[in-house]
């Protein structure tokens, strides 16, 4: 796959400088960092962005998630892998990617079950993970961003 885009950052600084932003906010909302790597993961997963999957990987990796894991996150509801809080966040990630699909979206069950387990800061950030990375998968599956390439 070759990349559409030689120049990404030079495109429009603001833009990136308002996302690292956003990264930052999302690190202070007090989730677990392996957490948000597989909220990214999962939504990469669904989206087919092969760019955002390699760095999702990496990202749970570098924060101490095991291969087991990671690689099982696709079926995450068969898989005896995860914490309730967990499944509640995948869920949760699941339901508003998915909103394309003509899906039902967030239902009242999805959201009371992830309140059941986040405070509302934590919620908060989980939902910037999953929109930043539905926003980072778009922009990726346009311009073809190869999975390994980094954003520099």
């Amino acid at each position: 796959m070759q990349n559409r885009l030689r120049n990404k950052n030079a495109n429009n600084p603001d833009v990136w400088t308002a996302v690292h932003h956003l990264q930052k906010a999302i690190a202070a909302g007090g989730v677990d960092p392996k957490l948000l790597a597989l909220v990214h993961l999962r939504a990469s997963q669904i989206n087919g962005c092969s760019a955002c999957v390699h760095a999702s990987v990496a990202a749970g990796k570098k924060a101490g998630d095991t291969d087991e894991r990671l690689h099982n996150v696709a079926a995450w509801r068969e898989a005896p892998f995860y914490t309730d809080a967990e499944r509640a966040a995948l869920a949760l990630a699941e339901a508003a990617t998915r909103l394309q699909d003509g899906a039902e979206g967030v239902t009242d069950a999805i959201w009371e079950e992830a309140n059941a387990h986040f405070t509302e800061e934590q919620i908060g950030a989980i939902n910037l993970e999953i929109a930043l990375t539905n926003f980072y998968n778009r922009i990726n599956r346009t311009i073809k961003e190869p999975a390994g390439q980094t954003w520099g």
